[in-house]
């Protein structure tokens, strides 16, 4: 009864466009974004132009350079990241759009629901915030898409095991090697977490993954055994 009063005085409207969709993302703009296709990555997802490639430019550089390879087993990302998405998510993160993290999760769960089976999942995570900068913004946005999740697929959300405990730069003004330096030191887990098994990390944008890989080490450190994860917006691969 509160949602449908909410919905009276608020009409919920499409994340893409602005106007009014009780449905949720309008039929309009459900033509413009582009879900990801094949040929795309095998381990992050994303996109490929030439269908004889298997992996990325960085899921190729991360496999080369790292005996152990990736932490993360494989993940992928909803939609790729131009507009309409990109704005969206933008609006999302900076224009307190929180209301709309239900609508991205169920097109996640409806997408990809199937795909979290198999991957077997014990726990969703969302990757967090810094605590300065959760406070400046109101809200974590991929804990509200995690919290979500959790709740179309039964799957606990856990938001107090992965901590976010160096204050980065924001990993889109930087390549790739400052990226990964930025983020050294910048999580810890909770010694009161027992791994469970397979983990789901949750983000809202996944471009080379350097922010997921550096999660993904710290929990398996901690004990995980295999980490997957989704985003809402993913880059062009090439």
């Amino acid at each position: 009864m509160i949602q449908k009063g909410l919905n009276i005085l608020y009409p919920p409207v499409c994340p893409f466009c602005g106007h009014i969709s009780p449905e949720g993302i309008c039929a309009r703009c459900r033509e413009k974004i582009i879900h990801v296709k094949e040929p795309f990555c095998m381990h992050c997802g994303k996109p490929l132009d030439d269908e004889t490639q298997e992996y990325c430019r960085d899921c190729e550089r991360r496999i080369a350079v790292s005996a152990r390879g990736s932490c993360i087993a494989q993940g992928r990302g909803l939609w790729i990241h131009r507009e309409p998405v990109s704005g969206a998510v933008y609006r999302f993160k900076y224009k307190n759009k929180r209301n709309w993290g239900r609508i991205f999760a169920n097109e996640m769960e409806k997408y990809y629901g199937s795909q979290i089976r198999r991957w077997k999942i014990k726990q969703i995570i969302p990757i967090p915030l810094h605590a300065s900068r959760r406070r400046q913004r109101g809200f974590n946005q991929s804990e509200i898409i995690a919290r979500e999740l959790s709740f179309l697929t039964g799957i606990p959300c856990k938001t107090d095991v992965l901590f976010r405990v160096k204050k980065t730069e924001p990993q889109k003004f930087l390549d790739n090697s400052r990226r990964a330096e930025n983020l050294r030191g910048a999580f810890a887990v909770s010694r009161k977490w027992k791994a469970p098994g397979n983990i789901l990390l949750i983000d809202d944008i996944y471009t080379t993954g350097a922010t997921l890989e550096r999660a993904a080490k710290m929990l398996k450190k901690a004990g995980a055994r295999n980490i997957y994860f989704l985003t809402i917006s993913i880059g062009q691969g090439i």
